[in-house]
């Protein structure tokens, strides 16, 4: 069979006819080329240093559940709790999230998202809607949804030893 006709990316050129060895049965090799690959553009698009994508997802989830733990969104995003205090940082020095105590806990910090975030999530999801947009076209519904749940599903596995 031929190689598949692409155009070559200008940061990378990936040749369909590459073997990858004894990459091809490591899941994680395929699920990490795709995001290097969304991450770099996202990076471009927006075109600003201190903005990367993991500010870009932790504002998202902080957005999507108000009072969210540092514990969990450390979990949630896959970052280490330390790389999440960094993170926070900066959301909290472009004014987008804050930290407060927790009434419950005092040892917890419960994180919201200022009204600028708002804006600035709002702003960051078209760049991320226009960053995907090829990868949401080579997908009809159908396969986008499964390709959500078989992803969902893997990541539940990473956790199948663990207590969440």
């Amino acid at each position: 069979m031929p190689p598949v006709s692409r155009k070559a990316d200008p940061i990378i050129e990936a040749p369909a006819d590459v073997d990858l060895g004894v990459l091809k049965d490591v899941i994680g090799f395929r699920i990490r080329r795709i995001q290097n690959h969304l991450s770099r553009a996202f990076i471009d698009r927006i075109n600003r240093k201190e903005i990367r994508p993991g500010v870009f997802s932790a504002l998202a989830l902080i957005a999507a559940n108000p009072g969210l733990s540092q514990t969990t969104l450390a979990r949630e995003i896959g970052f280490d709790k330390a790389t999440v205090v960094a993170l926070l940082d900066s959301l909290e020095r472009l004014g987008w999230a804050e930290r407060k105590r927790s009434t419950e806990d005092r040892r917890r910090h419960s994180l919201y998202v200022t009204p600028l975030g708002e804006t600035s999530l709002e702003e960051l999801r078209e760049v991320a809607v226009v960053n995907e947009a090829k990868i949401h076209v080579a997908l009809n519904k159908d396969e986008r949804a499964q390709l959500f749940g078989l992803l969902d599903k893997l990541y539940v596995a990473c956790f199948a030893d663990e207590e969440i």
